[in-house]
Formats: structure tokens, C-alpha cells, sequence
């Protein structure tokens, strides 16, 4: 198979569909019998992913992984920033924390050319394995205040030497303006990658557009490759939880109201995707206590920061509708920071989070939590309960939570592990993520709220990959694959 060189999806601003774009990509490369990779150099996201062998990754890199057929690994995505406040992260460099940084800090630093070097790096090692490397931008191209410490887009590229490709959206207005003023901020030896502009989230009649794609061309000297209509049926995982509190936000009759807690830096959402699925359910995000209250299950999900987000429901009524919630009957489950959460209390004696060292927690389960500064990151096999049937899931965490009395495990893992705590059928907390995923545990969730029955669990991973295939359909119907093929294959 020739050798393709690298080809990068960069965007006018964020939000536009990179990751979109991207994963179609990755799919159509390993359709049409390549062996491609992902590659975002720095990614920033609450919704990461453990890989195989211990390490930490962006959801979306690992998402398009699993596009191209193949485990994730932190060469995808060597730069994770996972925001703790709306100041600061937590950097994640190679699968591992190294520290906490305020934005300032981090975007102004000098370590911005040692991150800059591991990325390089990773990419290097990736592009000696696979072919092509598909490479995902971030935010605008054009930032010219932060250009020269960016180390995820047009340096990027050069570094590659990559055919890249600039996104716009459509769909938010003004795409002329952004497109226009994108290239014309790019010094020449940038603007020389641009091989073409998508647009993308088109609504109605591409031709209606047929003027302006020779307006684009005509400003830009590069042609539109494609013009991709919008679509809501084909699902992809998404990056970021923005817009999850307009999700299903009302009570639904005749189902089980699963209300999943909306906290202001809620991470791994893609844990509910399955549960959500569901025919038997209805699942939506909620801060209002009222709603929280009156839903059949409650779900407290994962958090970045335990502590402050803790602080944040006690504040908004929302620990005492769940712990009323709990008093009548309802069933509530936490799923590792919210498994935090629930029990008497969480400590920070090396201030991991913050500068509160000690908070007492809800007082719904029988443990006691320490923040600890090594994080664990793993996948993992288990046992749910009693049941023999293998689960699979993952650990993404810092902190060791134990009982303060009888020790009570939901979980064995396969190495004999211990894992969780289980108060009753209505309560019980854990730290795996994609607990919900397996069908056992959905099934013996929903077990005391509905009699009715499913015909069949649902098969998430087949789903995802006829998404994938409809994905990369849809992109070939609307992008000029001939004309990219032919850039990608021609030696500059």
C-alpha cells in the first residue's frame, strides 16, 4: 500500500466538527485498506479514556482509534489539559499527570517547547507505525497572540508536513469572514499546506451554495472539497458535556426517569450513552432539585474537581433533594467522584484539588475518601455483585476510598479485587467507569422500576461501528475523495 502523507483537519474556530471530520476519516482510510492513526497533539477535555496499557488519553483520540481498528494509546494524544477550574488544569502529558497549571501559566510558560518536543515525538513514533496519520487541529488556527506557543496546529503540521484542511461551520454564520480571514492570517510557508476548505453543518440545498463555494475559492486561491450537510442519526461519542442540561430536561411518563446530576465539571458523560439507550428509560442532566427529586433513579457522575463540585450542590440544594431522595426509597448510585460524594467525607491533605482539605460528603454511604496524588488509570474486568457474567470498564481517578465499617464490594474484579460498596439493591457506589456499559448491571438497575423486558441488550460496540461506517459514507458522498487521494499521494 503507497505511503500517504499526513493529513491534518484544522478548524476557523472551535466547535466546528474536527473530531467530526476526523473520525470519518480514520474509518475511510481503514476502509479503503490503509492502516491510519489518529494524532492530536494537545487536547483539552473532562472526558478522557484509559488505555490498555495504564495511561490516560482524550475520549475523542480514543474514539478514533476505535475507528481505525485499533487500541488507543497515548502517542495519539500526548497533551491532555483537564480543567479543574476555570482558571486552571490538570496537565496529563504521555498518559500521567505532571501538575496542576493556571492557564496563564501554562499558555504563557516555558514549557511549552518541552511539551512541544514529547509531541513531536509521539507523532514521529506513530508516523514510523501507520499510514496516514490522521491529525485533528484545535480551536482557530489563526490565534495570532498564541500562535507562536500552539503546539497542536499549524506547527503541527509543519512539522509533519501534512495536507491540511480547513473546517468551517456553517451552520454558526459568518463563514466567509472566518474562512477568509483564516487564510489570509497564515504566513506563506502555512498557507502552502492548505490543500482545501469543508464546510461543514450545510442545511438545505448545496446548490443554493454554488456562488458562494467560487466566492471561497476566488478569496482563499484553494478549492471547497467538500460541502457536508448536517445530520443528527449518525451518533459519534462527543468530547465535551456543552448543551447536556437541554438534553431530555423533562419527566417522561411511562418510563424510568433516570436524572443524571448535572455538576459544573462533570466528566466521562459517555458513561450514561448505553443507559440512555435504553428503551425502557428515560435519562436527562439536571441541577434543578425539584426534577432530581422526583426522578425514579438518581446518578451522581464523575467529577474533575470532587470537592468544589461538592461544595456546589450542597450550595444548590441538590445534596438534599438526592439525600431525601435516598430517605424515601429512590435509587441513587455514584460513579467515581460521585461515588466520592456520597460517603461521610473527602480529604485533601496534599491539596490535589484544592485548598479545602477536609469536606464531609453526603452521609449515603459508609465510606470515607483521601485524595491521593497518584492517579490511577486503568482498564479493568469485573464481576457486578454475585453475577458470574465478565464486565468490562475503566479507572480513571485519584483517590482511595474505604469503608469506615463492614467492608460491602459491588465489584470483584478478575485479579480478586474488591471494588465499590453496595448498600442494597438501591445504592451502592463505585469508581468504574463503563459500569453501566454491560447489561447485567442496566438490567439489575431498572429491575426494581419496570417489569418491562428487552428483547435483546443492546450491542453497543456494533453500534458504534455501523455508526462509524455511515459516518465515512456520508463523507464520501460529499467530500472529493479523488481530489484528496491525489494530493495525498502526490510528492511535493
Amino acid at each position: 500500500m503507497q505511503q500517504l502523507r499526513s493529513i491534518m483537519f484544522a478548524g476557523t474556530a472551535s466547535d466546528v466538527g474536527k473530531s467530526f471530520i476526523n473520525t470519518g476519516f480514520c474509518r475511510i482510510f481503514k476502509q479503503d485498506g490503509y492502516h491510519p492513526a489518529p494524532f492530536k497533539a494537545q487536547n483539552m477535555s473532562l472526558n478522557s479514556y484509559a488505555t490498555p496499557d495504564g495511561f490516560e488519553i482524550g475520549r475523542a483520540q480514543a474514539v478514533q482509534a476505535e475507528a481505525c481498528g485499533l487500541p488507543c494509546s497515548t502517542d495519539m494524544n500526548p497533551v491532555l489539559l483537564k480543567p479543574t477550574s476555570d482558571k486552571a488544569s490538570q496537565v496529563v502529558l504521555l498518559g500521567k499527570p505532571v501538575g496542576n497549571q493556571s492557564a496563564y501559566d501554562y499558555f504563557m510558560g516555558n514549557n511549552k517547547q518541552e511539551l512541544f518536543k514529547e509531541a513531536k515525538a509521539a507523532y514521529d513514533r506513530l508516523q514510523a507505525k501507520y499510514n496516514p496519520i490522521v491529525m485533528e487541529g484545535a480551536g482557530s488556527i489563526s490565534e495570532l497572540n498564541l500562535k507562536h506557543r500552539d503546539i497542536t496546529n499549524m506547527r503541527m503540521a509543519l512539522h509533519a508536513q501534512a495536507d491540511v484542511y480547513l473546517v468551517g461551520d456553517i451552520d454558526r454564520g459568518g463563514l466567509f469572514a472566518s474562512v477568509y480571514g483564516t487564510m489570509a492570517l497564515l504566513p506563506p510557508e502555512e498557507k502552502q499546506l492548505i490543500k482545501g476548505i469543508i464546510i461543514n453543518k450545510f442545511r438545505g440545498d448545496a446548490r443554493l451554495f454554488d456562488s458562494g463555494k467560487t466566492i471561497l475559492e476566488e478569496l482563499c486561491g484553494v478549492p471547497v472539497v467538500g460541502i457536508i450537510p448536517y445530520r443528527k442519526d449518525i451518533y459519534v461519542e462527543e468530547e465535551d458535556s456543552v448543551g447536556l442540561e437541554h438534553k431530555h430536561n423533562k419527566l417522561a411518563p411511562g418510563k424510568v426517569n433516570v436524572a443524571v446530576v448535572l455538576l459544573n465539571r462533570l466528566s466521562n458523560f459517555t458513561d450514561f450513552n448505553v443507559l440512555e439507550r435504553d428503551g425502557r428509560v428515560h435519562l436527562f442532566y439536571s441541577n434543578n432539585p425539584a426534577d432530581i427529586e422526583k426522578a425514579d433513579i438518581i446518578i451522581l457522575p464523575g467529577s474533575k474537581n470532587t470537592i468544589a463540585d461538592l461544595i456546589d450542590i450542597k450550595n444548590n440544594g441538590v445534596a438534599k433533594a438526592i439525600v431525601q431522595a435516598h430517605k424515601s426509597g429512590k435509587t441513587v448510585i455514584g460513579i467515581c467522584g460521585g461515588y466520592q460524594m456520597m460517603g461521610s467525607s473527602i480529604e485533601d491533605p496534599h491539596h490535589v484539588e484544592g485548598t479545602v482539605e477536609s469536606m464531609p460528603g453526603l452521609g449515603i454511604l459508609p465510606v470515607k475518601t483521601v485524595l491521593t496524588e497518584q492517579k490511577t488509570t486503568e482498564q479493568c474486568r469485573f464481576y457486578y455483585r454475585k453475577n458470574a457474567v465478565p464486565c468490562n470498564g475503566y479507572e480513571i481517578h485519584m483517590g482511595i476510598s474505604t469503608a469506615t465499617g463492614t467492608e460491602s464490594p459491588l465489584n470483584r474484579t478478575a485479579t480478586g479485587n474488591r471494588e465499590g460498596y453496595f448498600l442494597d439493591a438501591h445504592c451502592w457506589g463505585t469508581y468504574i467507569h463503563g459500569i453501566l456499559d454491560n447489561a447485567v448491571v442496566i438490567d439489575d438497575l431498572l429491575e426494581a422500576h419496570t417489569t418491562q423486558q428487552v428483547s435483546a441488550p443492546f450491542d453497543y460496540s456494533a453500534f458504534k461501528e455501523a455508526q462509524y461506517d455511515k459516518l465515512a459514507q456520508h463523507l464520501r458522498e460529499h467530500i472529493d475523495m479523488e481530489y484528496i487521494y491525489g494530493q495525498l499521494k502526490n510528492n511535493r
